[in-house]
């Protein structure tokens, strides 16, 4: 595939399709792209037809993938970083992730070949090299790791997720190692429905589970005389404050930023939505609605549970309102942590299911070789995201890794070199060319430090929890969801 896209990148940059690329071009699907490119799943001829995904199914797909097991984290992040840095933080990597979303989107659509960003980055490396072979498939090869490894944390975090709640609502009935490979049973079995409209019931019930459980939670705590994990009796200090406490390290609150940042930043994963859809232009509107929503609803749930819990909260949250409102909140969650998961599932697993049958007859057809590919990818995925659930056992921490190592370089790095790559010359071109060239830079640098300076602070972080006994050893039997003593 590489040498094909080499020929075409040469032929490409001899004729207009090199222009940049207009938001308004793509919206009416008129973007050229490079000879010989071709939709992953073609026009939806075959035994399976995968592209029969309607813009609202999925934005409930998108929404989905990202109100989930992040969004149960954020509000612990507040009592690091103080109210007024919290909000901002969540308004700024709110409007960041959405325009890298869009980015990805205009990426695609001038490039049907691209399923994941993956995909992208190959082309990027070929545009950027003059169509090196070697340089794209270094491109294609690492960032294809960094993917997969992002989506496998995320699984590995929603089987966390959902051992925690089996342990609340059992009272620790049995060892967490058996709750977490139960979890990973249950969900790379739902995650191996094939065709992504398929999930869109399963995706409704789970974001609506989430938001209830939220819901129960929030109306719990704002009831309560006192945070549950407060003092019984006597004063205490509620810990709401606009900014952060002076024992508070830089390690800490970037760490905390960056659990912000991760809870919207899984945009790589909207990508390969794109190849199901019926008609791919409509993908800006599920964009918009997903990411309007996450900011409100993150702002609301991060500012009411910080008000009346301070620093008292849980993470996950759901365990910041006492014993029954947290066994309650649990019971509503569970769907949704099961659909959370499902999605990280689908979207890994795919990853690798076309990676292997792409270009063959057995990719759309119900072939033995097709099945068994398909059920490897996703139980395969599952399994090791179960061992780094594991191994890595402490909520918040792995939502922030999975924005720093992951989410860093692919939402926010990537996409950045995509721009560059669809506007070739502009630091040549007008005034305003030459401001965006310099603002896309900078979003460079940006996600640069996010992944490297984010990767330093989660490894402080980690450190200093392990050395402080706050955390659980990996394979521990222990109860997670600090239940029973």
């Amino acid at each position: 595939m590489a040498s094909e896209k080499a020929a075409s990148i040469k032929d490409a940059t001899m004729t207009p399709s090199s222009s940049p690329v207009r938001p308004s071009s793509i919206a009416e699907g008129t973007v050229e792209t490079l000879a010989g490119e071709k939709e992953v799943f073609g026009t939806g001829a075959g035994d399976v037809n995968f592209r029969n995904v309607s813009w609202q199914r999925a934005a409930i797909f998108m929404l989905k993938m990202t109100f989930a097991t992040g969004v149960l984290s954020l509000p612990a992040s507040m009592n690091s970083l103080g109210a007024f840095p919290g909000a901002v933080f969540i308004v700024l990597w709110g409007c960041v992730n959405c325009y890298m979303a869009v980015l990805q989107g205009e990426f695609k659509l001038r490039h049907p070949s691209v399923h994941t960003v993956s995909d992208s980055a190959e082309i990027c490396g070929l545009l950027l090299s003059g169509g090196s072979k070697k340089w794209a498939f270094v491109a294609k090869e690492v960032t294809e790791v960094i993917y997969l490894l992002s989506w496998i944390l995320c699984t590995g975090l929603s089987i966390l997720g959902t051992s925690i709640a089996l342990n609340a609502l059992s009272r620790h009935a049995t060892c967490t190692v058996v709750f977490a490979f139960v979890s990973y049973l249950a969900i790379s079995a739902v995650g191996s429905i094939r065709k992504m409209e398929k999930t869109a019931l399963i995706s409704w019930v789970g974001f609506f589970s989430i938001l209830g459980a939220i819901l129960v939670v929030l109306v719990g705590t704002a009831l309560r005389d006192r945070p549950a994990a407060a003092p019984a009796t006597g004063d205490y200090e509620l810990g709401f404050r606009a900014f952060p406490a002076s024992t508070v390290t830089f390690a800490q609150a970037w760490s905390a930023a960056l659990v912000i940042f991760a809870s919207s930043a899984n945009t790589s994963g909207y990508v390969p939505v794109i190849s199901e859809m019926r008609n791919p232009q409509h993908y800006f509107r599920s964009v918009y609605i997903t990411m309007s929503w996450i900011v409100v609803s993150y702002m609301i749930i991060g500012m009411v549970m910080f008000r009346y819990a301070g620093q008292w909260l849980a993470t996950p949250a759901l365990g910041s309102a006492g014993p029954t409102i947290k066994t309650v909140s649990y019971a509503v969650a569970l769907p949704g942590l099961v659909a959370s998961g499902m999605i990280c599932v689908h979207v890994s697993g795919k990853s690798v299911f076309v990676r292997v049958l792409r270009g063959s007859k057995h990719l759309t057809a119900n072939t033995w070789q097709h099945w068994t590919i398909w059920l490897a990818s996703t139980f395969g995925t599952g399994l090791i995201g179960w061992v780094i659930c594991e191994a890595i056992p402490f909520y918040g921490s792995l939502v922030s890794i999975i924005g720093s190592l992951g989410f860093g370089p692919l939402g926010i790095c990537l996409p950045a070199v995509m721009w560059f790559c669809m506007h070739p010359g502009s630091f040549h071109g007008s005034s305003r060319a030459r401001m965006m060239w310099w603002l896309h830079l900078a979003i460079l640098i940006m996600g640069l430090f996010v992944t490297v300076g984010g990767t330093y602070a989660n490894v402080v972080v980690i450190i200093g929890q392990f050395k402080d006994g706050t955390v659980s050893g990996p394979f521990d039997c222990a109860d997670n969801s600090n239940t029973v003593g």
